[in-house]
């Protein structure tokens, strides 16, 4: 989770405690643990906090949230009594957090449907995307689809499939990039590829056209493991980040419509009824639009 500073000269300890409803002790206790960064930097629990920073805490914060149910209008592209497939639109975060209550998919979700309550803060969600990336996501309405919804993502047989719009010309078809993911120790609000407290992340790629004068080239990424920000990170790795990712991304300035990433096309085996489902998202406007401007240009 990520909260701005909204005060001058506050110990962070004290700051948190006000800001997010919880005990002093709990957060000096996540701060001793080094769970709390300013600026990608860990802190101790005397440090000063000045408004505009950034703080970033790892930790899923074991307190009650009362989750609000708010009339947020969805693009649902499925529904059944088990099951609901949402397209999610860039900048809609997905589930409520401390200094994030309101307007959240989940607020949504809340106020349109009855949903799985496995998880209290999070009721109803199997997997999630970014912030900023958009597109399909998969919510169960009851508990025992959520625990075979979950299971299937975590045996691979979910296919997720992923459109992206990276910076430089890729030379080659298709790759997959193998290569273990972890916290950046260095910058607690990024992941990186690397050994150290890593996860087994895989990703595949397609080359659907490259945009020689734009110098860009949009793919297709299927995930065959889930870390958080995964192709994010595997792409700016082997050298061609996402374009306009504000984290990952080579460039100094970025619009606010965020990473050009989009959860395209899922297609799973219904785990309660069998069918096979099969659902598709057309890119956000803004994406198409910016796609056929450089086309353009050719």
């Amino acid at each position: 989770m990520e909260l701005e500073v909204t005060k001058n000269n506050i110990r962070i300890d004290q700051f948190l405690s006000e800001e997010l409803d919880i005990s002093r002790s709990k957060i000096q206790k996540l701060i001793k643990q080094e769970k709390v960064s300013v600026n990608g930097k860990v802190i101790p629990s005397s440090y000063s906090v000045k408004a505009g920073e950034i703080i970033t805490i790892e930790d899923d914060l074991d307190f009650s949230i009362t989750l609000e149910k708010e009339n947020i209008l969805l693009d649902v592209v499925y529904e059944d009594e088990y099951l609901l497939i949402i397209n999610k639109e860039s900048g809609m975060v997905v589930h409520p957090a401390p200094g994030n209550y309101h307007g959240t998919m989940v607020n949504a979700l809340l106020y349109h449907f009855s949903l799985s309550n496995l998880d209290s803060i999070r009721p109803g969600i199997v997997h999630r995307i970014d912030k900023d990336t958009s597109g399909l996501l998969v919510v169960a309405k009851d508990d025992k689809t959520h625990e075979l919804l979950s299971e299937m993502i975590k045996e691979k047989k979910v296919k997720r499939i992923y459109i992206a719009l990276v910076d430089g010309i890729i030379p080659h078809e298709t790759g997959t990039i193998d290569a273990p993911i972890g916290r950046d120790i260095d910058n607690r609000q990024k992941m990186k590829v690397t050994d150290v407290n890593s996860k087994d992340a895989i990703t595949h790629f397609k080359v659907l056209k490259r945009f020689p004068n734009a110098n860009q080239t949009l793919i297709e990424c299927e995930l065959e493991t889930g870390r958080t920000h995964q192709i994010r990170v595997h792409m700016a790795y082997i050298g061609y980040p996402i374009y306009n990712d504000p984290v990952y991304g080579k460039r100094k300035t970025v619009t606010a419509f965020g990473q050009f990433l989009h959860s395209q096309k899922i297609q799973f085996i219904h785990p309660i009824t069998g069918k096979l489902i099969e659902k598709e998202a057309p890119l956000p406007k803004e994406f198409q639009s910016y796609l056929d401007k450089i086309d353009i240009q050719e």
